[in-house]
Order: C-alpha cells, then structure tokens, then sequence
C-alpha cells in the first residue's frame, strides 16, 4: 500500500543554486534519476531497476539529488515485509539558470541585427533569467504569473516571403504596443506608473525531426514497433 505526500510538483522549475546544479552534474547517473522521479514517485528499488543499475548505487544519487533539493520524500509503499521510502522530483521539468554562468553568462545585446542569432540567443538568455525570478517571487506570494507566450509553427518557401513577413510583423508588433500599453519611462527618462513588462519576439529555423508534426510522427511510429 502506498501513502502518497499531498502536494504536487511544480511544473517546471530553474535550478538557480550553484551547489544544487554542481550535484545534478557531477555524475550522469543524476540526470536520468532525477527524470524517473519527474515522472512519477518512485523508490531506488524501482528506479535501479528501470536504469539496470544496482540498489546501493542508485540510492546514493538519490540521496544526494535529495540534499540538494531537486528530490522529495513522497510516502512510503509497502512491499512484501518491508516499507520502502519513495521519492519525486521537486518539479516535472527543469531549466539551468543562465545567471549559474555568473559574467560569462548571455546578456542583451544592442541592437546591432535584428536577424542576428547572437542577439536572439542572448535575449532568450535574459527571458530564461528574468522569468526564471519573476516565477519564483510569484510562487514564494501564492500567486499565478501574468505571462503571455506564443508558438506557431511555418515555412519560408524564398527569401522575399521572409523579408516581407518581417517586415510586416515589425509594423504590426510597434502598432499594438503603441495603442495598447503605457510608455516605460517618463519623459525625463524615470520609471512610468504601473508593473513593467518586457516583450520578446524571435524567430528561428527549427532543426531537423523537430517540428510538433515530425515528433508525433516518430512517436507513433515508436509505439507501433512496440
């Protein structure tokens, strides 16, 4: 019988903690441990099993993915005559946070290119950073994030179609910021009134068999081969 805990996992969360990625890294073993307790709570009996590797060893990454806080007690279950402690992931998924890389990190870029891949990297480094604090001080207060996001997938079948889907999208984008938000500073160049929001727009080529349509292709072709 097993005696579940009563909370559940965070969708996803940033591991922020230098000490805490150092432990998730510092054997390869760790990673996949920490993804069989994303998927459901799980004793090192189970997990040693599933990985092919032994009991002993398991627990020892289990216990120390435990001490860095990336895995949880999750009840007990019972097997035969003996109570196994179960264990999960304090999340379902996990991002590392770029700040981890201190100076050598990603930082906004001036805009030099729009359709510089550097620039858009770094931008998405600064979305990863900020968001990654913002859902943090959100979740220490009990309350649900304000975001917004977007995904649409399409083809560019020549470089005109692309420079004029840009063009278009840049005249659209100025357009509704213009009529639907506030400005960020004052004229004198002060913070305005209200909570500011950062808007991040990219665009890139997604890399082979991994659009939304090819992975559910590969998927079921996966289980139909089982």
């Amino acid at each position: 019988m097993t005696r579940p805990d009563s909370t559940s996992p965070a969708p996803l969360e940033a591991i922020r903690d230098a000490a805490a990625a150092r432990v998730l890294l510092q054997h390869p073993l760790r990673a996949r441990v920490l993804a069989l307790g994303a998927a459901g709570a799980r004793s090192p009996a189970d997990m040693a099993r599933e990985l092919g590797e032994t009991r002993q060893k398991v627990h020892f990454h289990v216990i120390k993915l435990g001490e860095a806080g990336l895995l949880e007690r999750a009840g007990t279950a019972r097997k035969r005559n003996m109570t196994e402690q179960r264990w999960r992931a304090t999340a379902r998924s996990y991002v590392l946070a770029p700040e981890l890389l201190g100076g050598a990190g990603a930082h906004d870029l001036p805009v030099e290119d729009a359709a510089s891949a550097t620039t858009l990297m770094a931008r998405a480094a600064r979305l990863q950073h900020e968001v990654g604090i913002a859902m943090g001080e959100a979740g220490a207060a009990g309350k649900r994030l304000a975001s917004l996001s977007l995904s649409s997938e399409f083809r560019f079948t020549s470089a005109a179609q692309r420079a004029a889907f840009t063009e278009a999208l840049e005249d659209a984008i100025t357009r509704v910021v213009a009529e639907h938000t506030s400005p960020a500073e004052t004229p004198d160049g002060a913070p305005a009134k209200g909570r500011p929001y950062r808007l991040v727009l990219g665009c890139h080529p997604i890399p082979p068999g991994r659009t939304d349509a090819e992975r559910a292709a590969a998927a079921r072709t996966e289980e139909s081969d089982r």
